[in-house]
């Protein structure tokens, strides 16, 4: 089950590393090759008095030949040089074999990790019979999953006598070693430049500064050829998109101020209908006076009368109020006449006050004669 407390260890070193391969990779050859001449390696291997030569280009490996460490191994040498000329372009890489070096894993403390070399120089005899001053050493941290709070790593050694007896005999060749490794735990040669090396710094190859400034100048510009190639149709689009949003924009804010207008028009249309609804559910004022002069009689009068709302107030005094209600209800224009108190007499006139409310309908016919 996955651990999500787990501390994630980054390693931007290694990152570096290998991004610095991946784009030396897609550095084309012959650039590489106006930088730097070198190609291949020269392996060379001690074995019984003897240097055994072996040619690594590409992943192929291709044996040239054994010579005696001696001056007949001296011209043997030369005139192979001669012979091919890839030998004159090639590092020399020197490998010890099991008779001259050993190995040995170590587990180490994590805080280790920076410092490897000085923790073993003070540690060295603990894990080996020797004493830091009588060997040459070198130290690799291993890949993998370590232990919480510790760090797998791999030491090399050859004693410091024999390597430098073979480094004598090496220059005689006129060979400069670029490193010394061991056969069992041997450079990845081709893979990159994280190598370990059991030569010591004063019998190291002093390499030129400037074809390595030149080769990081090279990679650093196929680095940038490549972030333009990823950036440049995003950043184009970019561009297109952020045009097309501008108009789009004014088109929606055209857009909004329309849809405003049309709202308005729309809230015009609607109290308008609204309007001729009315006028047309409603008799004229004029209709519904006619009407009632028309069926009130003579001897009725009336003191009030209001209209709203579909309602139609009065009050007034007749000799007979209760027969009002049966005369409004038999009209078109009126309905649901009724009371709305108590129908009073008058003590002068001896007539009955009354206060009758009815609702007024919509009368064609009579609407029509309004006009």
């Amino acid at each position: 089950m996955l651990n999500l407390n787990s501390t994630i260890d980054m390693d931007f070193k290694t990152f570096l590393r290998w991004w610095r391969r991946e784009l030396d990779f897609m550095v084309p050859e012959k650039i590489k090759q106006l930088v730097s001449d070198r190609q291949g390696f020269i392996i060379i291997a001690p074995e019984d008095g003897q240097f055994t030569l072996t040619y690594l280009y590409k992943q192929q490996y291709e044996p040239l030949a054994t010579i005696e460490r001696n001056e007949a191994g001296i011209a043997q040498f030369k005139t192979l040089l001669e012979n091919d000329e890839r030998l004159t372009k090639a590092n020399v890489i020197l490998r010890l074999t099991s008779a001259h070096a050993i190995q040995k894993e170590l587990a180490l403390p994590a805080a280790a990790k920076e410092n490897l070399a000085q923790v073993l120089t003070y540690e060295l005899d603990r894990y080996t019979p020797f004493k830091a001053e009588q060997v040459y050493f070198s130290v690799k941290a291993l890949e993998g999953v370590n232990e919480p709070g510790q760090i797998r790593v791999m030491l090399i050694l050859t004693t410091r006598e024999f390597l430098d007896s073979l480094y004598e005999d090496i220059k005689a060749l006129g060979l400069s070693p670029l490193l010394a490794d061991y056969e069992g735990f041997a450079n990845d040669l081709e893979d990159g430049r994280d190598y370990y090396n059991l030569l010591p710094e004063k019998l190291r190859l002093k390499t030129a500064n400037t074809p390595r400034l030149i080769n990081l100048a090279l990679i650093a510009s196929v680095f940038l050829l490549l972030v333009a190639v990823l950036v440049m149709p995003l950043w184009f689009e970019y561009q297109t998109v952020n045009a097309l949003q501008q108009k789009i924009n004014a088109i929606e804010k055209d857009a909004k101020k329309i849809k405003g207008q049309q709202k308005e028009i729309d809230a015009v249309v609607d109290e308008t209908r609204k309007l001729l609804e009315v006028k047309s559910t409603t008799p004229a004022v004029i209709v519904m006076l006619n009407q009632l002069s028309t069926l009130i009689k003579d001897d009725t009068w009336l003191a009030y009368l209001q209209y709203s709302d579909g309602h139609l107030q009065l009050q007034g005094e007749s000799p007979t109020a209760s027969t009002l209600i049966s005369i409004l209800e038999a009209s078109d224009l009126f309905a649901n006449a009724r009371f709305v108190s108590p129908v009073t007499q008058d003590n002068v006139s001896k007539l009955e006050r009354f206060q009758i409310t009815v609702d007024v309908t919509k009368a064609g016919g009579l609407g029509g004669s309004g006009k």
